[in-house]
């Protein structure tokens, strides 16, 4: 597996081989360029745009010339956006000043009429009429550095009437334990890993309903400037776009032999012979693996056929999560990510600690006076959020921070500041999946009991892992209060044993099967002798539900509950604060490893 920085330097474009539909005689022309949107103090254009630039001013000759802080020639306009390239554009006149962007927004728009999104109709066939704008996103690689600048067109579908402009919008994405599961299934058997990203795959959706947008600002037709676009194609923004993207690659996939799994709708897999295919789909990011380089890149070919696609070569670095090659396996990693958020809280400078919550003060709603920056809380804590799947070290910190979203307090804060201090210490740490690894389900799950000091609820916590590989994890508040702690730790198990009842599913439908029965750990003699016996005690007699949920999988050989130690309990992390020498423990057991050596071997 090559490097990140090779994976997206040899990225290949794919077109699709199929003929392109071209656009009728009502459409935009294909030679329409950028036009119409100038800064205030324009007075002349750049011929390759037909955007307008300020004129270039007489040389000061005072031995200490000061810019003009009102015009600027074309040069220093170029010269500044180079210096600030990592800045995001909000408008249009903005993007302009930039060459990048304004190429960008070209291919964009050339794209479109390629794909025959739309058709120019009077105005007056429009019965709502949805407007559209231009967003700017700079794609970086994960080492930081910039791989493109995208311009996209975007409907506004705020402005979509239900029933009329849209009817259903329910779209499926990856769940995130689906992707680790066939990651630790790649691994451990030693299969091929490929990435491909689908070029403008919102826009290969078919509409089924009769959508019209207003022209792309800077690309109104002067032959039709009072027309209106009427979508053949879905759009980004529209309400319905996701879904018709998904039915669009659905319905191809199905044509040719794949089934989706029942246990996640994004998972597709074929079976040629004896090599499975499975597919992994996120949106337009999409993960092929098998134990076949032939039938995998057979499968890229046919998927060429139809839609224009990126072969990004083999999988590095997938929803924000780098895919690093380990001498044990394969290691998941966020650190990109980690240092953005920790850069989004002006906190790069800070010292590094060992933990990531404090042992010696319990959070509450009404510990401190309020946090004057909600907006900014809510958004550092939501980022975290995303950080825990692949870091379970910091599952029950994030957990316990988000439930003051609504209220949040100084206290609150210095608590996230804290973890972005542990966060700063371990931004080497990954997940690490191992090849040949066996493929027993087994978990661990605790609760602490009466642990919420504002209302006394219990947090559920469990790791579920494959062989040695982490799987699933979950760190969560339970939705009721418990009258003792077998009672908080009984209706852990019963969650967990969903979990593993889903997983044992999922890993059916892919071919597998867990050659042992899967095991659950539990450090309560209790909650064990429940799962596993007749005894109704007259206390957990409004535990019915779970009770019998639980037993009967146990009574049918499908489950085995076991108790263990508090010593040996990997849960632990997921249910309380550690301190720093449990913490380390139990993160080193889960399969949290230091990446820093690897990034070092591939020049990061």
């Amino acid at each position: 597996m090559q490097n990140n920085n090779s994976s997206h330097a040899h990225s290949t474009s794919i077109p699709p081989t199929s003929p392109t539909t071209q656009t009728n005689s009502s459409s935009l022309p294909t030679s329409l360029s950028i036009q119409n949107i100038s800064p205030q103090d324009s007075t002349h254009t750049n011929s390759s745009f037909n955007t307008t630039i300020p004129p270039q001013q007489k040389p000061n000759t005072r031995s200490n010339p000061k810019p003009n802080t009102k015009y600027h020639n074309s040069d220093f306009l170029l010269y500044h956006a180079t210096l600030s390239t990592s800045i995001e554009p909000s408008t249009i006149s903005h993007a302009l000043k930039h060459p990048s962007w304004r190429h960008a927004m070209q291919a964009e728009f050339d794209a479109l009429q390629r794909n025959n999104t739309w058709t120019l109709v009077p105005s007056t066939l429009a019965s709502n009429l949805v407007g559209s704008k231009w967003v700017f996103r700079i794609k970086y690689n994960p080492d930081g550095t910039i791989d493109r600048f995208k311009a996209r067109l975007v409907a506004k579908g705020f402005t979509q009437r239900p029933g009329i402009d849209y009817l259903e919008t329910f779209s499926p994405v990856l769940k995130h334990a689906t992707l680790r599961v066939v990651l630790s299934l790649a691994v451990s058997q030693g299969w091929v890993l490929r990435q491909l990203d689908i070029n403008n795959a919102f826009l290969q959706g078919t509409l089924n309903e009769d959508v019209y947008m207003a022209q792309p600002p800077g690309f109104v037709d002067p032959a039709f400037p009072n027309h209106v676009c009427k979508l053949n194609k879905a759009i980004y923004g529209l309400k319905q776009a996701s879904r018709a993207w998904y039915n669009e690659l659905k319905s191809y996939l199905i044509s040719h032999g794949f089934k989706p799994t029942i246990s996640d709708s994004s998972l597709f897999t074929l079976t040629v012979g004896p090599s499975p295919l499975f597919i992994l789909v996120y949106v337009d990011d999409i993960i092929i693996t098998g134990p076949s380089t032939s039938l995998v890149t057979q499968f890229i070919h046919l998927l060429a056929n139809k839609f224009s696609l990126k072969d990004l070569g083999p999988l590095s670095y997938f929803l924000g999560i780098e895919v690093l090659p380990h001498p044990q396996g394969l290691l998941l990693s966020q650190k990109k990510y980690i240092s953005d958020i920790i850069k989004k809280a002006n906190m790069s400078d800070c010292r590094s600690i060992n933990t990531p919550i404090t042992c010696s003060e319990s959070l509450t709603l009404h510990a401190a006076d309020t946090y004057p920056r909600p907006t900014e809380y809510r958004s550092i804590v939501g980022a975290l959020q995303y950080l825990s799947l692949t870091r379970p070290d910091i599952a029950f910190t994030v957990n316990k921070l988000s439930q003051f979203m609504h209220a949040p307090t100084y206290q609150h804060w210095t608590a996230v500041k804290r973890l972005l201090r542990y966060l700063q210490g371990t931004l080497h740490k990954g997940l690490l999946l191992r090849r040949h690894s066996p493929l027993h389900l087994h978990a661990f799950t605790d609760a602490d009991w009466a642990g919420d000091k504002d209302n006394y609820r219990n947090t559920t916590g469990y790791v579920i892992f494959l062989g040695s590989n982490p799987i699933s994890w979950s760190s969560k508040r339970q939705s009721t209060l418990a009258r003792s702690s077998t009672e908080a730790e009984f209706r852990a198990v019963a969650s967990t044993t969903t979990e593993i009842q889903w997983l044992t599913q999922l890993l059916t439908e892919l071919g597998f099967k867990s050659p042992t029965i899967p095991t659950i750990y539990c450090d309560n003699l209790s909650a064990t002798t429940y799962s596993a016996n007749p005894v109704f005690h007259s206390r957990m007699k409004h535990l019915a539900l779970d009770f019998h949920f639980v037993r009967e999988k146990v009574q049918t050989g499908s489950l085995r509950v076991t108790h263990i130690s508090g010593d040996d309990q990997l849960a632990d992390v997921l249910t309380k604060p550690l301190l720093r020498p449990r913490l380390q423990l139990l993160v080193s057991k889960i399969g949290l490893t230091d990446s820093s050596s690897i990034l070092r071997g591939n020049v990061k």
